[in-house]
C-alpha cells in the first residue's frame, strides 16, 4: 500500500467507530468488523454521506435520470 492511496471513511454507529481505510481494503475490513462485532450484520458501512455522493455521481454519469 502506498502512502498516497485513497482512504475511505467508514463508520459504525453501534461501536462508535470511525476510521479511514485504504480503498483496496474497505470491503474486507468492513466484512471482518461486522463478522467480529455484529454477527455478520451490515452495521459498519462506508460513511453514508460519501456513499450518497458517489451514488449521485454514478446516476448523473450514467444518465439514469435523463428523459428519453
Amino acid at each position: 500500500m502506498s502512502d498516497d492511496e485513497p482512504r475511505v471513511p467508514i463508520v459504525c454507529t453501534d461501536c462508535g467507530t470511525d476510521a479511514r481505510i485504504p480503498l483496496d481494503d474497505v470491503a474486507d475490513k468492513l466484512d471482518a468488523h461486522n463478522d467480529r462485532h455484529h454477527d455478520g450484520e451490515e452495521v459498519a458501512t462506508v460513511d453514508p454521506d460519501l456513499a450518497d455522493q458517489l451514488a449521485n455521481l454514478v446516476v448523473e454519469d450514467m444518465g439514469l435520470l435523463d428523459e428519453e
